[in-house]
């Protein structure tokens, strides 16, 4: 009885843990996103770009959050075939297409630190929706290729993850194919496109930090590094985590630490960054400050 009772509990503390960090990125990506497209003064390419990130951040955290927080009240681990698929499919989406955005941020501070006269040449409003699109489409292309290639597999090895949602990398290891280069060599691509991107992020990191040192003031320091250190942190915490949940060693492996590590690279950097990044800027939370009133007087 008593075992049942701390069963109970234990389930239900899951469910409230997971309830509120998803209604707190529901609320600070929703504010941000409503700020940003209700305000004529926050319509440049520095919020069009974050925008387009608390719309990622949103699509991870709906994607996997509901789900484990139905399992968990119901006490069952229970998806579809179809809705695996489906989860899968839009993670990865959503997960690859903050990647992709964030490169683009970082190219947006680089040309905003390093060539500001060109800024807005370089980042007019036709070329921040197509630089946001191929992100997008390119979020869209990876994922695609990731779920059609992996659910084309034969899974012989039983149908039971262990994890709060549909993870590619322990569905492979349900597959019993004797062949499965096609993922070896999407994986390889996979490599190869991250880290160029994260070359390109470093790349203009250092020139961004070559341009700042030679600001005379401490006020144009303070001012290039407060833009920049919330996109390095997001940028650090994404990679980070994910790394971590990918790249372990085997020998690292167990259910509750893999659990723990998707937990950590899946829920966190997207209920995390509007804190870290975007509730920071002065303007933003000037303009949120002024919905919120806005609501509360009308009420």
């Amino acid at each position: 009885m008593a075992r049942a009772a701390l069963s109970f509990v234990l389930k239900l503390l899951h469910f409230c843990l997971f309830l509120g960090i998803s209604l707190a990125a529901l609320l600070a990506n929703g504010l941000i996103i409503s700020a940003v497209a209700c305000s004529h003064h926050l319509h440049t390419p520095m919020f069009f770009f974050l925008l387009n990130l608390a719309l990622t951040d949103l699509g991870c955290i709906c994607t996997t959050v509901p789900k484990a927080m139905h399992n968990s009240l119901w006490d069952t681990r229970n998806i579809s075939y179809s809705g695996c698929v489906a989860q899968v499919f839009f993670f990865v989406f959503f997960i690859s297409a903050e990647y992709f955005l964030l490169t683009v941020m970082c190219y947006d501070r680089y040309v905003s630190i390093c060539k500001p006269l060109h800024y807005g040449t370089l980042l007019g409003s036709r070329a921040c929706a197509h630089m946001a699109a191929a992100a997008w489409a390119s979020g869209f292309l990876y994922s695609l290729l990731h779920t059609a290639n992996t659910f084309s597999l034969p899974l012989c090895q039983g149908n039971a993850l262990g994890q709060f949602f549909c993870e590619l990398p322990h569905i492979l290891k349900l597959s019993c194919s004797a062949s499965n280069l096609r993922e070896v060599g999407l994986i390889a691509l996979s490599a190869c496109l991250v880290f160029g991107l994260f070359l390109f992020i470093v790349f203009s990191y250092v020139q961004i930090i070559r341009t700042v040192l030679r600001i005379p003031s401490e006020q144009g320091w303070h001012k290039a590094f407060s833009t920049c250190l919330p996109h390095l942190a997001v940028v650090s915490l994404l990679i980070s985590t994910a790394t971590v949940a990918h790249l372990k060693p085997p020998s690292m492996s167990s259910p509750s630490l893999d659990l723990a590590v998707s937990v950590l690279y899946s829920v966190v950097p997207p209920a995390l960054n509007p804190f870290i990044y975007s509730l920071r800027n002065q303007e933003l939370k000037a303009e949120v400050w002024r919905l919120i009133t806005k609501q509360f007087q009308k009420h």
